[in-house]
Protein backbone atom coordinates (compact mmCIF):
# COMPACT_ATOMS: atom_id res chain seq x y z
CA UNK A 1 0.00 0.00 0.00
CA UNK A 2 1.12 3.67 -0.78
CA UNK A 3 2.20 5.67 2.15
CA UNK A 4 1.22 9.32 1.56
CA UNK A 5 3.53 12.14 3.23
CA UNK A 6 0.02 13.43 4.68
CA UNK A 7 -3.68 12.64 5.34
CA UNK A 8 -6.27 14.62 6.43
CA UNK A 9 -10.39 13.50 7.62
CA UNK A 10 -10.82 17.40 6.03
CA UNK A 11 -9.77 16.70 3.02
CA UNK A 12 -12.61 17.50 1.28
CA UNK A 13 -12.08 21.06 2.35
CA UNK A 14 -9.54 21.46 0.03
CA UNK A 15 -12.34 21.50 -2.56
CA UNK A 16 -14.35 24.12 -1.31
CA UNK A 17 -11.27 26.25 -1.26
CA UNK A 18 -10.47 25.70 -4.61
CA UNK A 19 -13.73 26.48 -5.78
CA UNK A 20 -13.64 29.94 -3.09
CA UNK A 21 -10.23 30.39 -4.93
CA UNK A 22 -12.04 30.99 -8.40
CA UNK A 23 -14.63 33.12 -7.35
CA UNK A 24 -11.98 35.11 -5.62
CA UNK A 25 -14.71 35.08 -2.30
CA UNK A 26 -12.09 35.01 -0.25
CA UNK A 27 -10.25 37.62 -1.19
CA UNK A 28 -12.33 40.09 -1.91
CA UNK A 29 -13.43 39.74 1.96
CA UNK A 30 -9.20 40.34 2.44
CA UNK A 31 -9.59 43.68 0.80
CA UNK A 32 -13.11 45.18 1.84
CA UNK A 33 -13.26 43.92 5.80
CA UNK A 34 -11.43 45.52 8.06
CA UNK A 35 -11.04 44.70 11.61
CA UNK A 36 -9.53 47.15 14.05
CA UNK A 37 -6.48 45.31 15.47
CA UNK A 38 -2.37 45.16 15.20
CA UNK A 39 -0.48 41.96 13.02
CA UNK A 40 1.57 40.10 15.29
CA UNK A 41 1.58 37.18 13.74
CA UNK A 42 -1.38 36.45 11.56
CA UNK A 43 -3.74 39.04 9.98
CA UNK A 44 -6.85 39.34 10.85
CA UNK A 45 -8.99 38.65 8.10
CA UNK A 46 -6.26 34.95 8.24
CA UNK A 47 -8.03 34.53 11.77
CA UNK A 48 -11.38 34.85 10.65
CA UNK A 49 -10.36 32.17 7.73
CA UNK A 50 -9.24 30.40 10.78
CA UNK A 51 -13.02 30.67 12.60
CA UNK A 52 -14.47 29.82 9.59
CA UNK A 53 -12.64 26.52 8.56
CA UNK A 54 -13.49 25.61 12.77
CA UNK A 55 -17.36 25.77 11.14
CA UNK A 56 -16.99 24.12 7.77
CA UNK A 57 -15.41 21.21 10.19
CA UNK A 58 -18.03 21.21 12.67
CA UNK A 59 -16.37 22.89 15.51
CA UNK A 60 -19.39 23.71 17.89
CA UNK A 61 -17.43 26.34 19.16
CA UNK A 62 -14.40 28.62 18.19
CA UNK A 63 -12.07 26.41 21.25
CA UNK A 64 -12.04 23.67 18.87
CA UNK A 65 -9.67 25.25 16.50
CA UNK A 66 -7.50 23.98 18.76
CA UNK A 67 -8.56 20.18 18.04
CA UNK A 68 -9.97 20.20 15.21
CA UNK A 69 -8.18 22.59 12.62
CA UNK A 70 -4.57 23.49 14.20
CA UNK A 71 -3.22 19.79 14.31
CA UNK A 72 -4.49 19.14 10.59
CA UNK A 73 -1.36 20.03 9.07
CA UNK A 74 -1.87 18.94 6.29
CA UNK A 75 -5.23 20.29 5.40
CA UNK A 76 -4.13 23.88 6.71
CA UNK A 77 -1.39 23.87 4.13
CA UNK A 78 -4.28 22.76 1.16
CA UNK A 79 -5.67 26.08 2.34
CA UNK A 80 -3.22 28.39 1.81
CA UNK A 81 -2.47 29.03 5.85
CA UNK A 82 1.09 27.63 7.48
CA UNK A 83 -0.58 27.11 10.81
CA UNK A 84 -3.75 27.94 12.23
CA UNK A 85 -4.38 30.97 14.93
CA UNK A 86 -4.64 29.75 18.51
CA UNK A 87 -8.61 29.73 19.73
CA UNK A 88 -7.65 32.42 22.46
CA UNK A 89 -6.15 34.47 19.34
CA UNK A 90 -9.35 33.95 16.90
CA UNK A 91 -11.69 34.86 19.86
CA UNK A 92 -9.88 38.10 20.52
CA UNK A 93 -10.30 38.76 16.92
CA UNK A 94 -13.57 38.21 16.48
CA UNK A 95 -14.63 40.17 19.64
CA UNK A 96 -12.56 43.27 18.22
CA UNK A 97 -15.06 43.52 15.02
CA UNK A 98 -16.99 46.53 15.09
CA UNK A 99 -20.28 47.42 13.27
CA UNK A 100 -18.74 48.34 10.74
CA UNK A 101 -16.72 44.91 10.06
CA UNK A 102 -20.09 43.73 10.03
CA UNK A 103 -21.51 45.67 7.37
CA UNK A 104 -18.35 45.09 5.43
CA UNK A 105 -18.83 41.55 5.71
CA UNK A 106 -22.56 41.45 4.92
CA UNK A 107 -21.14 43.62 1.55
CA UNK A 108 -19.31 41.45 0.56
CA UNK A 109 -21.77 38.06 1.19
CA UNK A 110 -24.39 40.21 -1.49
CA UNK A 111 -21.89 41.09 -3.41
CA UNK A 112 -20.98 37.32 -3.97
CA UNK A 113 -24.53 35.88 -4.02
CA UNK A 114 -24.70 38.53 -6.83
CA UNK A 115 -22.25 37.55 -8.53
CA UNK A 116 -22.57 33.46 -8.17
CA UNK A 117 -25.94 32.63 -6.78
CA UNK A 118 -28.28 31.31 -8.96
CA UNK A 119 -31.40 32.91 -6.66
CA UNK A 120 -30.24 36.39 -8.82
CA UNK A 121 -30.04 34.99 -12.10
CA UNK A 122 -33.43 33.39 -11.35
CA UNK A 123 -35.84 34.03 -14.76
CA UNK A 124 -38.43 36.14 -13.15
CA UNK A 125 -40.20 35.81 -17.18
CA UNK A 126 -40.30 32.01 -16.74
CA UNK A 127 -41.86 31.53 -13.59
CA UNK A 128 -42.20 33.16 -9.71
CA UNK A 129 -39.37 33.83 -7.36
CA UNK A 130 -40.24 32.02 -3.98
CA UNK A 131 -38.46 33.36 -0.97
CA UNK A 132 -39.20 32.13 2.71
CA UNK A 133 -38.99 34.36 5.78
CA UNK A 134 -38.95 33.13 9.57
CA UNK A 135 -37.45 33.57 12.46
CA UNK A 136 -35.48 30.96 14.98
CA UNK A 137 -33.67 31.21 18.50
CA UNK A 138 -30.35 31.27 19.24
CA UNK A 139 -30.10 30.58 23.34
CA UNK A 140 -27.38 32.48 24.84
CA UNK A 141 -26.02 33.34 28.24
CA UNK A 142 -27.00 35.84 30.68
CA UNK A 143 -24.13 38.03 29.98
CA UNK A 144 -24.33 38.16 25.84
CA UNK A 145 -25.39 41.55 24.56
CA UNK A 146 -29.02 41.31 23.19
CA UNK A 147 -29.67 38.22 25.16
CA UNK A 148 -32.95 38.68 26.45
CA UNK A 149 -36.11 36.02 27.37
CA UNK A 150 -37.85 35.35 24.39
CA UNK A 151 -39.54 32.32 22.55
CA UNK A 152 -36.99 29.04 22.03
CA UNK A 153 -38.90 25.87 20.96
CA UNK A 154 -38.55 23.42 24.35
CA UNK A 155 -36.40 25.93 26.28
CA UNK A 156 -38.42 27.80 28.85
CA UNK A 157 -37.39 30.79 30.58
CA UNK A 158 -34.12 30.89 28.86
CA UNK A 159 -32.34 33.89 27.38
CA UNK A 160 -30.78 34.07 24.02
CA UNK A 161 -31.47 36.40 20.57
CA UNK A 162 -32.92 35.73 17.75
CA UNK A 163 -32.05 34.91 14.17
CA UNK A 164 -34.17 36.22 11.34
CA UNK A 165 -33.91 34.51 7.97
CA UNK A 166 -34.75 34.90 4.13
CA UNK A 167 -34.23 31.50 2.08
CA UNK A 168 -34.64 31.51 -1.77
CA UNK A 169 -36.01 27.79 -1.29
CA UNK A 170 -35.93 26.37 -5.19
CA UNK A 171 -32.00 27.50 -4.94
CA UNK A 172 -31.97 26.67 -1.35
CA UNK A 173 -29.86 29.92 -0.85
CA UNK A 174 -29.36 31.75 2.31
CA UNK A 175 -29.89 35.80 1.46
CA UNK A 176 -30.51 37.54 4.67
CA UNK A 177 -28.97 36.16 8.08
CA UNK A 178 -29.99 39.37 10.48
CA UNK A 179 -29.37 39.05 14.45
CA UNK A 180 -31.75 40.33 17.10
CA UNK A 181 -32.11 40.33 20.11
CA UNK A 182 -34.16 37.34 22.33
CA UNK A 183 -37.22 39.26 22.43
CA UNK A 184 -37.71 40.08 18.98
CA UNK A 185 -40.47 38.61 17.12
CA UNK A 186 -41.25 37.91 13.63
CA UNK A 187 -44.17 40.20 13.37
CA UNK A 188 -41.26 43.37 13.90
CA UNK A 189 -39.08 41.42 11.64
CA UNK A 190 -40.51 40.82 8.83
CA UNK A 191 -40.64 44.52 6.71
CA UNK A 192 -36.40 44.83 7.46
CA UNK A 193 -35.79 41.13 6.66
CA UNK A 194 -38.02 41.58 3.05
CA UNK A 195 -35.86 44.79 2.43
CA UNK A 196 -32.43 43.25 3.05
CA UNK A 197 -33.71 40.41 0.29
CA UNK A 198 -34.81 43.49 -1.85
CA UNK A 199 -31.27 44.61 -1.54
CA UNK A 200 -29.10 41.32 -2.21
CA UNK A 201 -31.64 40.54 -5.26
CA UNK A 202 -32.15 44.02 -6.79
CA UNK A 203 -35.73 43.09 -6.69
CA UNK A 204 -37.58 46.09 -8.99
CA UNK A 205 -41.61 46.79 -9.19
CA UNK A 206 -41.38 44.05 -12.23
CA UNK A 207 -39.61 41.22 -10.22
CA UNK A 208 -41.67 42.02 -6.83
CA UNK A 209 -44.81 41.20 -8.29
CA UNK A 210 -43.14 37.61 -9.64
CA UNK A 211 -41.92 37.01 -6.02
CA UNK A 212 -43.90 34.92 -3.50
CA UNK A 213 -43.22 35.55 0.07
CA UNK A 214 -44.11 32.47 2.15
CA UNK A 215 -44.32 32.87 5.91
CA UNK A 216 -46.34 31.50 9.29
CA UNK A 217 -48.89 33.25 11.62
CA UNK A 218 -45.68 34.88 13.38
CA UNK A 219 -45.54 37.82 10.43
CA UNK A 220 -48.74 37.61 9.46
CA UNK A 221 -50.54 40.40 10.39
CA UNK A 222 -52.82 43.10 8.93
CA UNK A 223 -49.61 45.35 8.57
CA UNK A 224 -47.07 43.04 6.97
CA UNK A 225 -49.25 41.26 4.60
CA UNK A 226 -51.27 44.70 3.69
CA UNK A 227 -47.42 46.21 3.14
CA UNK A 228 -46.15 43.08 1.04
CA UNK A 229 -49.58 43.14 -1.05
CA UNK A 230 -49.16 46.68 -1.75
CA UNK A 231 -45.31 46.20 -2.42
CA UNK A 232 -46.63 44.25 -5.69
CA UNK A 233 -45.81 40.71 -3.58
CA UNK A 234 -47.42 37.42 -4.01
CA UNK A 235 -47.82 36.10 -0.35
CA UNK A 236 -48.83 32.54 1.38
CA UNK A 237 -49.11 33.21 4.51
CA UNK A 238 -51.02 32.12 7.76
CA UNK A 239 -52.87 34.92 9.49
CA UNK A 240 -51.73 35.76 12.93
CA UNK A 241 -54.57 36.44 15.05
CA UNK A 242 -55.95 32.99 15.90
CA UNK A 243 -59.25 34.61 17.00
CA UNK A 244 -59.94 36.31 13.72
CA UNK A 245 -58.71 32.84 12.11
CA UNK A 246 -61.65 31.17 14.21
CA UNK A 247 -64.17 33.76 13.55
CA UNK A 248 -63.29 33.28 9.45
CA UNK A 249 -63.89 29.91 9.88
CA UNK A 250 -66.97 30.02 10.74
CA UNK A 251 -67.85 31.06 7.42
CA UNK A 252 -66.66 27.99 5.82
CA UNK A 253 -69.65 26.34 4.13
CA UNK A 254 -68.17 22.76 3.34
CA UNK A 255 -64.94 21.58 5.63
CA UNK A 256 -63.24 18.51 3.46
CA UNK A 257 -60.81 16.19 5.27
CA UNK A 258 -57.31 15.85 4.50
CA UNK A 259 -56.60 12.36 2.72
CA UNK A 260 -53.21 12.71 3.87
CA UNK A 261 -53.96 13.94 7.14
CA UNK A 262 -56.63 12.24 9.08
CA UNK A 263 -57.29 14.70 11.96
CA UNK A 264 -57.41 17.67 9.29
CA UNK A 265 -60.47 19.33 7.61
CA UNK A 266 -60.19 22.36 4.84
CA UNK A 267 -62.41 24.76 3.34
CA UNK A 268 -62.65 28.35 1.60
CA UNK A 269 -63.82 31.03 3.56
CA UNK A 270 -66.86 32.48 2.40
CA UNK A 271 -66.48 35.79 4.28
CA UNK A 272 -62.77 36.51 3.97
CA UNK A 273 -60.91 39.53 5.47
CA UNK A 274 -60.40 42.65 3.33
CA UNK A 275 -56.94 43.26 2.42
CA UNK A 276 -55.22 45.92 -0.13
CA UNK A 277 -55.72 43.32 -2.71
CA UNK A 278 -58.13 41.01 -3.66
CA UNK A 279 -57.22 37.58 -1.82
CA UNK A 280 -58.49 33.82 -1.54
CA UNK A 281 -58.47 32.87 2.23
CA UNK A 282 -58.10 28.64 3.33
CA UNK A 283 -59.35 27.58 6.66
CA UNK A 284 -57.77 24.56 8.37
CA UNK A 285 -58.80 22.56 11.54
CA UNK A 286 -57.22 19.96 13.45
CA UNK A 287 -59.00 18.11 15.93
CA UNK A 288 -57.76 19.52 19.00
CA UNK A 289 -56.78 16.41 21.82
CA UNK A 290 -55.72 18.75 24.59
CA UNK A 291 -57.45 17.24 28.22
CA UNK A 292 -58.56 21.01 28.72
CA UNK A 293 -59.45 21.95 25.28
CA UNK A 294 -62.67 24.18 25.30
CA UNK A 295 -63.51 23.69 21.39
CA UNK A 296 -63.15 20.07 19.75
CA UNK A 297 -60.85 22.20 16.87
CA UNK A 298 -58.42 24.52 16.31
CA UNK A 299 -58.13 26.98 14.00
CA UNK A 300 -55.82 28.63 11.36
CA UNK A 301 -56.56 30.72 8.27
CA UNK A 302 -54.33 30.83 5.03
CA UNK A 303 -54.21 33.75 2.91
CA UNK A 304 -52.75 34.13 -1.09
CA UNK A 305 -52.85 35.85 -3.77
CA UNK A 306 -51.22 33.13 -5.79
CA UNK A 307 -52.57 31.52 -8.31
CA UNK A 308 -53.07 27.82 -9.10
CA UNK A 309 -50.13 27.30 -11.72
CA UNK A 310 -47.63 29.12 -9.75
CA UNK A 311 -48.48 27.31 -6.46
CA UNK A 312 -48.02 23.71 -8.27
CA UNK A 313 -44.47 24.85 -9.27
CA UNK A 314 -43.35 25.50 -5.36
CA UNK A 315 -40.03 23.83 -5.40
CA UNK A 316 -39.24 20.01 -5.02
CA UNK A 317 -42.48 17.93 -3.12
CA UNK A 318 -45.14 20.30 -4.88
CA UNK A 319 -48.18 18.32 -5.94
CA UNK A 320 -48.68 19.57 -9.42
CA UNK A 321 -51.86 17.67 -9.70
CA UNK A 322 -53.48 19.90 -6.34
CA UNK A 323 -55.97 21.97 -7.14
CA UNK A 324 -58.51 24.25 -5.12
CA UNK A 325 -57.83 24.75 -1.83
CA UNK A 326 -55.49 21.54 -1.70
CA UNK A 327 -52.96 23.97 -4.01
CA UNK A 328 -52.90 26.19 -1.16
CA UNK A 329 -53.00 24.20 1.49
CA UNK A 330 -50.19 21.94 0.24
CA UNK A 331 -48.17 24.65 -0.75
CA UNK A 332 -48.16 26.21 2.49
CA UNK A 333 -46.85 22.37 3.22
CA UNK A 334 -44.09 22.82 2.10
CA UNK A 335 -42.41 25.75 3.83
CA UNK A 336 -41.91 22.76 6.95
CA UNK A 337 -39.36 21.21 4.03
CA UNK A 338 -37.80 24.54 3.25
CA UNK A 339 -37.00 26.84 5.68
CA UNK A 340 -37.75 25.04 8.76
CA UNK A 341 -35.92 22.25 7.55
CA UNK A 342 -32.41 24.13 6.35
CA UNK A 343 -32.50 25.62 9.60
CA UNK A 344 -32.95 22.51 11.84
CA UNK A 345 -29.77 21.47 9.45
CA UNK A 346 -27.65 24.61 9.94
CA UNK A 347 -28.10 24.14 13.93
CA UNK A 348 -26.87 20.13 13.70
CA UNK A 349 -24.90 20.55 10.68
CA UNK A 350 -22.69 23.62 11.11
CA UNK A 351 -23.42 24.13 14.83
CA UNK A 352 -25.11 27.72 14.07
CA UNK A 353 -26.79 27.89 18.11
CA UNK A 354 -24.02 26.51 19.52
CA UNK A 355 -21.89 29.20 19.08
CA UNK A 356 -22.52 32.42 21.11
CA UNK A 357 -20.12 35.38 21.77
CA UNK A 358 -20.88 38.26 24.17
CA UNK A 359 -20.27 41.00 22.23
CA UNK A 360 -23.23 41.44 19.69
CA UNK A 361 -20.40 42.12 16.61
CA UNK A 362 -18.38 39.04 17.22
CA UNK A 363 -21.49 37.22 17.03
CA UNK A 364 -23.28 38.71 13.86
CA UNK A 365 -19.40 37.72 12.96
CA UNK A 366 -19.91 34.12 13.67
CA UNK A 367 -23.50 34.44 11.93
CA UNK A 368 -22.36 35.45 8.67
CA UNK A 369 -18.95 33.22 8.39
CA UNK A 370 -21.81 30.41 9.07
CA UNK A 371 -23.94 31.95 6.22
CA UNK A 372 -20.69 31.76 4.41
CA UNK A 373 -20.16 28.28 4.97
CA UNK A 374 -23.58 26.69 4.14
CA UNK A 375 -23.19 28.91 0.85
CA UNK A 376 -19.97 27.90 -0.19
CA UNK A 377 -20.99 23.85 0.27
CA UNK A 378 -24.18 24.71 -1.81
CA UNK A 379 -22.23 26.31 -4.81
CA UNK A 380 -19.54 23.65 -4.41
CA UNK A 381 -22.41 20.67 -4.48
CA UNK A 382 -23.89 22.42 -7.61
CA UNK A 383 -20.74 22.63 -9.70
CA UNK A 384 -20.31 19.35 -8.97
CA UNK A 385 -24.05 18.43 -10.02
CA UNK A 386 -22.82 20.33 -13.56
CA UNK A 387 -19.41 18.52 -13.50
CA UNK A 388 -20.72 14.97 -13.13
CA UNK A 389 -20.12 13.79 -16.22
CA UNK A 390 -16.60 14.38 -16.00
CA UNK A 391 -15.98 13.05 -12.92
CA UNK A 392 -17.74 10.13 -14.62
CA UNK A 393 -14.73 9.77 -16.95
CA UNK A 394 -12.29 10.04 -14.14
CA UNK A 395 -13.76 6.65 -12.41
CA UNK A 396 -14.74 6.34 -8.62
CA UNK A 397 -11.66 4.63 -7.68
CA UNK A 398 -9.79 7.91 -8.49
CA UNK A 399 -11.84 10.54 -6.58
CA UNK A 400 -9.86 11.56 -4.07
CA UNK A 401 -9.39 15.46 -3.35
CA UNK A 402 -6.41 15.78 -5.71
CA UNK A 403 -8.20 15.01 -8.78
CA UNK A 404 -11.41 16.45 -7.67
CA UNK A 405 -9.69 20.36 -7.25
CA UNK A 406 -7.75 19.16 -10.55
CA UNK A 407 -11.20 19.17 -12.34
CA UNK A 408 -12.85 22.41 -10.60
Amino acid sequence: METLPAHSPLASLVLIRSWLLRLGLWSLIEQEVHIPQKTVRHVPTAKLLDAWLVILAGGAGVVEANTRVRPDAGMMRAMGRATCAEQSTISRTLSACTAETVTQLRACLAQSLRQHGQAYAHDYQAHAQLLDVDLTGLVAGRLAEGATKGYFAGRRSRRGRQLGRVLATPYAEVLVDQLYEGKRQLEHSFQPLVQAAEAVLDLTETRRNRTILRLDGGGGSDANLNWALGRGYQVLAKVHNWQRAQRLAQSVQDWQPDPKLPHRQVGWVTEPMAYVVPTRQVAVRYADARPKARSPWRYHVIVTNVDEPALAKLGPGADPSARGVWAVLYAYDLRDGGVETQIRSDKQGLGLGRRNKRVWAAQEVLVLLAQLAYEAVIWVRNHLARSAHRFAEVGVVQHDSRVLAAHL
